[in-house]
């Protein structure tokens, strides 16, 4: 268990909140919720000796190991801040574990916790929420594998981009959703419609930095199930093919004074950063191109960052505007915040955090100096004197192995074994063909 808390204490929670089974949930490097469900009773017998296997780190998205054994079952903390209802089952509850043996160093959600305390340590809190664009088809698990994934067909065919006509169309299957995600201890700031047929955009609102991640892996999954529940299929990937837009998911970010509760973000009448924003601000754009693998952990990822999507592909900052990596967002008092717009849908929660909060505080621990903030803007306008971003996960995972300063930030061994983890996802898909390129050039 995690803080003070202990088994007893646990199971003593779970029986206050009636609940007579438990979904004990840890993500994979790929973002992916992997679970065991437990009666109370059954719970009480594992929490003698919680373990749960340790291959997860060693694992690719496709579910094949590439990392050497032995498998076995590795010793776990359960985190019962993390305690919330489960959507889709009454009388249960959903908690997070984590690795407590070799596996936590090479795992995301302890290296999120690891900065947090690191921050915790200077003085500061961390605020954040993300917000994620998503693709509804309509398509069953089953429809999908007949058609072999081709000529997908779209929900909401007529939507146009934040469509009051769409809203009030699909207002119950939005509510409905909504209510799912409520019932789930996860509240949506906004949620509607985007960026043509078939796209979501949902906002969540914000929390302590751990746990506005925990929150959006289980966003992801919880309308994920809601959607193929009901015979449709959401879709998170970055970029689901030509015809599609790019699919976001941003990361909104602010610092607190631990000691007042006062947003160090927070601007003055010039709106211009303050020295605590502007140096964690240079920091994320310094350590940008050489550890974009956090935030882009996919091949997919880099589809998004072509032309015509509102995806930066430049290392650049600037205030206000939409076509920077980092947006500095100027708000109240209360609400400045940066919002890191390189994420795609795709991204992982902890591991594009742990991006953002490590270099930040890196920033701040330097006294990084901004650059020169992005002028003018537009998807496809890419300022020639700011630094370029790596174009596919094969050379920013180069760039990742050959950073210096990523060991320092991030630790040594982390980045170690998260380089392993990229490469090999990249030479996965390296000899792979997609339909496009064979009707471009297989009778050219």
């Amino acid at each position: 268990m995690t803080g003070q808390t202990g088994n007893g204490s646990l199971l003593g929670e779970l029986e206050r909140r009636n609940a007579a089974s438990a979904h004990l949930l840890i993500a994979d490097l790929a973002g992916v919720l992997r679970q065991r469900r437990f009666g109370r009773a059954e719970l009480a017998r594992f929490l003698a000796d919680p373990r749960f296997v340790n291959v997860l780190p060693q694992w690719d998205a496709a579910e094949k190991v590439f990392g050497a054994g032995p498998f076995e079952g590795e010793a776990v903390t359960l985190d019962r801040d993390s305690l919330r209802p489960h959507p889709f089952e009454a009388e249960a509850a959903t908690l997070f574990v984590d690795y407590a043996g070799p596996s936590a160093a090479l795992s995301p959600r302890p290296l999120v916790k690891a900065l947090v305390e690191q921050a915790a340590a200077a003085g500061y809190g961390v605020q954040a929420a993300f917000e994620f664009e998503f693709i509804v088809l309509r398509e069953s698990a089953e429809s999908l594998r007949d058609k072999s994934l081709e000529a997908l067909q779209l929900f909401a065919l007529d939507n146009r981009c934040w469509s009051a006509l769409t809203a009030a169309t699909e207002s119950e299957l939005v509510s409905e959703l909504d209510a799912t995600l409520r019932r789930g201890g996860i509240e949506a700031y906004a949620l509607g419609f985007e960026l043509g047929p078939g796209c979501f955009e949902a906002t969540l609102a914000h929390k302590d930095a751990l746990a506005a991640a925990d929150e959006a892996l289980l966003f992801r999954t919880f309308t994920k199930a809601f959607f193929r529940r009901r015979g449709l299929t959401a879709s998170f990937m970055a970029q689901l093919g030509l015809r599609f837009p790019g699919l976001s998911g941003h990361l909104h970010l602010s610092l607190t004074d631990r000691a007042s509760g006062r947003n160090l973000f927070a601007v003055g009448e010039g709106r211009q950063p303050n020295a605590a924003l502007a140096a964690f601000v240079a920091g994320m754009v310094r350590l940008l191109p050489e550890a974009l693998p956090f935030s882009a952990h996919t091949c997919n990822a880099y589809r998004r960052m072509s032309p015509g999507n509102w995806a930066p592909r430049t290392a650049t900052w600037a205030v206000e505007n939409y076509a920077a990596a980092v947006r500095v967002v100027p708000g109240t008092a209360e609400s400045c915040r940066i919002e890191f717009r390189i994420p795609g849908a795709d991204t992982h929660p902890h591991l594009a955090l742990a991006f953002a909060l490590g270099a930040g505080l890196w920033g701040l621990r330097t006294g990084a100096t901004l650059p020169s903030p992005l002028l003018g803007g537009g998807p496809d306008e890419t300022p020639a004197d700011a630094p370029g971003l790596p174009h596919d996960l094969h050379e920013a995972t180069a760039r990742l192995a050959a950073s210096e300063r990523a060991p320092g930030v991030w630790g040594e061994r982390f980045v170690e074994h998260f380089v392993t983890v990229c490469r090999h996802e990249s030479d996965s898909l390296r000899r792979a063909v997609s339909r496009e390129e064979l009707l471009r050039y297989l009778e050219m």
